[in-house]
């Protein structure tokens, strides 16, 4: 009975802490759940309002990113406190391991540093037309450690901002207008002035294709079995593709229609027999 009595205190004792402390666990997650949700219908409220304002798409995504991070952060920190850990017995060991969480981040921070790069020289921006690191597509966010591609065939390819801001990388969208290339094979039995004089009519017959510069068509190269016209033409950097691919459909009928011949590789095989 002695044993049994002595061992009630600490038994109460246990109720208590279990109590409190359990009190304070709930409120601290119910704090951590209405903190999280208030952060998201914040950050959203944020984005419309750059959005109304046709606020930079480039550094739009950026602060958004940011700010939810940063605000996680500060609410993280409150529901620790709220749990009873000291926060200066918290600040310490995060200063004790912090050279180490520095390291293991070390590429984090290059890559937030990159993304703060790539905001103030802007080598490209929202909606721009990339290439970079082997993959190509239009930049769909600029957010605070990384970059979202969005490519032709509908991927979304993920590249550090560390990456971009340090590497070469070519922006399709940076001007205005594009020079569309092409190399069309004729007969050598042909006649060149017609063949050209067929391009140039074919390409400027489409009015997406620039007067200034002129379209232009010269011999690029004799080949093995053909003579090689090189065609090129100036047009808006939208208009790119769509003109590449209709001019090379169009140009085929016209030769066709012209009886332009364009040749194709081809052997002959002698045969020798002995008597």
């Amino acid at each position: 009975m002695e044993k049994i009595t002595s061992f009630l205190p600490s038994t109460q004792k246990l109720g208590e802490y279990a109590v409190t402390y359990g009190t304070k666990l709930l409120l601290a997650i119910i704090t951590l759940l209405i903190g999280l949700w208030l952060i998201k219908k914040l950050t959203r409220m944020i984005r419309r309002i750059f959005e109304a304002r046709a606020f930079d798409k480039s550094l739009q995504t950026f602060l958004v990113s940011f700010l939810s991070i940063t605000l996680k952060i500060l609410l993280l920190i409150s529901v620790i406190t709220m749990v009873g850990v000291q926060m200066t017995s918290f600040i310490a060991l995060l200063g004790a391991a912090g050279l180490a969480v520095g390291m293991a981040l070390s590429g984090t921070l290059q890559n937030f540093a990159g993304g703060v790069i790539i905001l103030i020289l802007k080598p490209f921006k929202v909606g721009d037309y990339i290439e970079a690191k082997g993959y190509a597509g239009t930049v769909k966010e600029i957010q605070i450690f990384h970059t979202i591609l969005n490519t032709p065939d509908k991927k979304l390819v993920i590249i550090p901002n560390n990456d971009l801001s340090t590497s070469s990388l070519i922006n399709y969208s940076a001007e205005p207008t594009r020079r569309v290339n092409w190399e069309f094979a004729i007969d050598y039995s042909e006649d060149i002035d017609k063949a050209k004089q067929t391009v140039i009519d074919v390409v400027s017959a489409d009015e997406r294709v620039l007067k200034d510069p002129a379209p232009f068509v010269a011999v690029a190269s004799l080949g093995d079995s053909s003579v090689n016209l090189t065609t090129r033409v100036w047009v808006n950097a939208p208009d790119y593709w769509s003109i590449f691919f209709k001019m090379n459909e169009e140009v085929k009928k016209e030769f066709d229609r012209q009886g332009i011949s364009i040749p194709f590789p081809q052997q002959d095989v002698y045969i020798h027999q002995k008597n």
